[in-house]
This record gives C-alpha cells, structure tokens and sequence, in this order.
C-alpha cells in the first residue's frame, strides 16, 4: 500500500498518509466503514462519543501515549462541529479526512463520497 509522506509546518512532524490508498483499495463504502471501527475503537461505550476521557484513555491505541492534556483537547475541539465537548462518528469521520493532506488535495471528489455515505 503506497502512501504519500507530508511534512505539517505547525507541528514539524512527518507522517504518512495511507487514506488515499485506502480508499483505491477498500472503495467508498469499505473506507468509512474502517473510519467508523477507528471511531467504535476510541469513544466512549456508554455514551456512544469520543470523549475527552475515552481519547486520553485510548491514546495509547493511536501511539500517542505522552499527549498532553491540552494537546488531546485541541484534538476534539478540531472536529466538535456541535460544541457539545465530545466528537460523534460523523464529526470524528469529516474531522479524518480534513486531516488528510492527501484527500483534500482532490476536494472534489472526496467531498462527494464523504457526503454519499455520511449524509
């Protein structure tokens, strides 16, 4: 599976960005579906969210076991379209693909699967 490396200039990280190959690979529906595993993987199991507390509990899961408080708050706040704290499977599956460097360099088509499946 090839991916694409991407420098991000506010945090001075390299990372790959497997999305786009997932997608050739899985199609639409198959990517959203393991977006919505990583989504059951991380959130709260009685409240059905990604909380603060499920993600700092999880953290671990993403290799992340040294985030900070405010950096896991900066996280939710990113994707809480609603303002309520906590991200839902769709705020938690949009938040992914804007954080794909690789996806929004093709926004017309990746927003239309995004919306076929998602709404």
């Amino acid at each position: 599976m090839a991916a694409a490396i991407y420098m991000n200039d506010h945090l001075g990280l390299d990372f790959d960005d497997y999305f786009p190959s997932m997608i050739a690979r899985l199609g639409a529906e198959g990517f959203i579906m393991e977006l919505c595993n990583g989504f059951r993987l991380l959130m709260d199991g009685d409240k059905g969210l990604i909380t603060f507390e499920s993600l700092k509990r999880n953290s671990f899961l993403l290799g992340l076991h040294d985030m900070m408080d405010d950096e896991i708050f900066c996280m939710l706040s990113e994707g809480d379209l609603d303002g309520d704290g906590a991200l839902n499977q769709m705020e938690f599956c949009v938040l992914m693909v804007r954080l794909s460097p690789g996806l929004m360099e093709d926004c017309g088509s990746s927003t239309q699967w995004l919306q076929d499946y998602l709404i």
